[in-house]
């Protein structure tokens, strides 16, 4: 994109909101964590939410709708009436990432935000709270952690490889030959999964079960800024603003780590 281009400054403005929107509900995380706040359980295996959760997707929705009118709405707490499918851009956010977490008195849930364009992430913005640790891109303008910019690891391949995921991806009827030799470690975010790659802090992440747009779209431009590669697990590129929300498995790191990854992925 041309260095003046009106999507440049579009994207800026909007990478402003989205900064000023997270730290405000950062601001409402803080105030209830460790508090006891409301909870219950949703069903169908969807999980815990809790009042923090219903009152930052509130905040959320007032202050980049009521900013962007134009712009679609996705959320995870949010019912979706699917008229974001009409807009050219969206906004994707997960009030809290890592609900389960938040409510068991764990720093690493995460406030998950990024406006789509036509099936991509333009901008993303993670913010982690209690860590006070600011993730954000624009697409083309590259990744920062807390203003400072960040790229993914230089690992040259997966044998040994840092990989955050859960355990249950790692089982070994899931890879060709078995479970990759790697060492696997474990954080309840996938917002934050994919920020701590993008700031090459662990070389790859994954997830082989079907994984939600909102917990995707804003770390997945992360890695991409910070030149890693990010893909569901059949190697196709992800798109988002999708009718069916849900992505078939996310793989993502340092490109050859990814791509070994990839590659041993039944």
């Amino acid at each position: 994109m041309p260095a003046d281009d009106p999507g440049d400054d579009r994207h800026d403005a909007d990478l402003e909101l989205l900064v000023q929107a997270a730290r405000g509900a950062g601001e409402i995380a803080r105030r209830h964590f460790g508090t006891g706040p409301q909870s219950w359980d949703k069903g169908d295996g969807q999980g815990p939410v809790s009042e923090a959760d219903l009152e930052i997707d509130a905040h959320l929705r007032d202050l980049l709708t009521g900013a962007r009118p134009g712009y679609g709405w996705l959320s995870e707490e949010s019912a979706d009436d699917g008229a974001r499918l009409s807009r050219t851009r969206a906004f994707v956010v997960d009030p809290i990432d890592g609900t389960r977490a938040f409510l068991a008195g764990e720093s690493t849930f995460s406030h998950s935000l990024a406006v789509v364009e036509a099936g991509t992430p333009v901008v993303a913005v993670v913010y982690v709270p209690l860590l006070d640790r600011l993730y954000a891109a624009g697409a083309g303008g590259g990744a920062t952690c807390n203003g400072t910019g960040m790229s993914v690891s230089g690992r040259a391949g997966c044998d040994g490889a840092t990989v955050l995921g859960a355990r249950s991806s790692f089982a070994d009827a899931l890879w060709k030959g078995g479970c990759p030799p790697v060492s696997r470690a474990f954080r309840p975010s996938l917002a934050y999964r994919l920020a701590l790659v993008a700031e090459g802090r662990f070389d790859a992440m994954v997830t082989l079960r079907p994984a939600w747009e909102w917990d995707i779209a804003a770390g997945a431009l992360l890695v991409t800024e910070a030149g890693g590669r990010v893909a569901d697990r059949h190697g196709r590129a992800l798109r988002f603003n999708r009718p069916d929300a849900r992505l078939d498995g996310v793989v993502a790191g340092a490109p050859a780590v990814a791509g070994e990854l990839l590659g041993r992925v039944v």
